[in-house]
């Protein structure tokens, strides 16, 4: 591996692309220091104290630790992933949509024009929502979040707030073009892994008291490398099936004849079910937080992690989401409909309605096992926080993420060495996901 990453900056290009992609991470990092004008930054992080596990906690896990500073980037990446799955679920319903959706290349650039478009008006919408909160904050001991309130301050914020989240959605796609990787997904990461550091300091000083037992520690770092191999185990795995085109002849040639295959993910949706459902459970939370009803406070109490009521609930909306997710983005009649024109088959399978059936039933068989993966995955940390006392918070969507951006990023860098015929990261195992 090590010798993978001296050929990556032997290679200009591929050099030119990796210092890129550090120096724009490297910029939303400092800008995710950078605080919103108006705010008592004191009271507003004693009042996230007591955030934790609500959708505001959520959020600030995302935006790297910014929204709880309420910095310039505090809104993060959300509302622009917000505006691209609200899209993306329209191509269903919306003829003009789908029939972009169908159109290459060109109909992606408008599809992702209107996604900037979205996001600008989620950003505002929730740049405004934020602001009149903020207003009616206050930290424990009383001290208001907002000192001055009124509309020179809401639309100051929401300006504010608006313009971060276009810069972010700018870098991101800057590093998608110019760098390495996914742009959104990779800023994403950076907000994640950005509290890592701090929060192995605080494990070293438990540590040191005597408030951490060392053979607990060495347990936890067990079973997080177990589901890190886990989780790259299921992300790269998939089922083959197999395709056969049949021989024409144009002319004086002869064209098709070849064998191919069909690869079916085992986890189709990504991590969109984990972020669904965590985002619908702690939202009563996040209401509670602000209005002390005893209703809320009751389903608050019963949707609290680790209880049986929010595990069975976190399941059985990670099982709904990905079947509804995997049906939207992946439709095995289009499949089938587009081997049969190019003369594709399934060998022992009709082309045309048997064929998409059978993707169909497969594809099923593979999210419902795809599904148990991502519960036991999201499911595990919260058990492990409640009864364990994990010092640091180990989200399963937090981790999930991590360690998928963490392999697209690697396999694309690998595509450089591979193309250019140096040594890849991993010699004899590369990520066999993309054989």
């Amino acid at each position: 591996m090590i010798e993978g990453f001296q050929n990556a900056f032997k290679i200009p290009e591929l050099k030119k692309r990796i210092l890129f992609t550090l120096g724009l991470l490297a910029v939303y990092r400092v800008g995710a220091h950078i605080p919103t004008p108006g705010i008592d930054g004191q009271a507003l992080a004693a009042f996230f104290q007591q955030t934790q596990g609500t959708l505001l906690g959520f959020f600030d896990m995302f935006s790297g630790g910014a929204l709880s500073r309420l910095t310039i980037f505090a809104l993060g990446i959300m509302p622009y992933i917000s505006a691209s799955i609200i899209l993306e679920l329209l191509t269903v319903v919306i003829p003009y949509l789908e029939k972009l959706k169908k159109e290459g290349e060109q109909g992606r650039k408008k599809i992702t024009q209107y996604a900037r478009y979205g996001t600008i008006v989620l950003s505002a919408i929730q740049g405004l929502g934020i602001s009149l909160g903020l207003e009616s904050m206050q930290s424990p001991t009383g001290a208001l979040v907002v000192p001055s309130p009124g509309w020179s301050f809401r639309l100051m914020t929401m300006l504010t707030l608006t313009a971060g989240t276009a810069f972010i959605m700018w870098l991101g796609e800057q590093i998608t073009e110019r760098g390495i990787g996914n742009g959104i997904s990779l800023i994403i990461f950076a907000g994640i892994v950005a509290r890592l550091p701090s929060a192995i300091v605080n494990t070293f000083r438990l540590m040191e008291t005597g408030e951490l037992n060392l053979l607990l520690m060495i347990f936890l770092i067990g079973l997080m490398l177990a589901v890190v191999a886990a989780i790259v185990f299921m992300e790269a795995g998939h089922r083959k099936i197999p395709i056969q085109y049949a021989k024409r002849v144009v002319g004086r040639r002869m064209y098709g004849g070849q064998s191919t295959h069909l690869p079916l993910k085992l986890n189709t949706s990504g991590v969109i079910p984990p972020i669904f459902a965590s985002s619908i459970i702690s939202f009563p939370l996040t209401i509670a937080t602000f209005t002390h009803h005893p209703w809320l406070e009751w389903v608050s109490t019963a949707l609290a992690p680790a209880t049986p009521l929010y595990t069975l609930a976190n399941v059985v909306m990670i099982f709904f989401f990905c079947y509804f997710y995997t049906a939207i983005i992946f439709n095995p009649m289009d499949v089938a409909e587009n081997m049969k024109k190019y003369g594709g088959f399934i060998p022992g399978l009709r082309p045309g309605k048997r064929t998409a059936e059978y993707i169909d039933r497969t594809l099923t068989r593979l999210t419902f096992v795809g599904a148990l993966y991502l519960s036991f995955v999201v499911i595990l940390p919260d058990y492990m926080i409640r009864y364990l006392n994990v010092p640091f918070y180990f989200g399963g969507t937090g981790l999930l993420i991590v360690v998928g951006v963490a392999m697209d990023t690697m396999q694309q860098i690998e595509s450089h060495l591979v193309m250019r015929h140096y040594e890849s990261f991993l010699k004899k195992g590369r990520l066999r996901g993309r054989r």
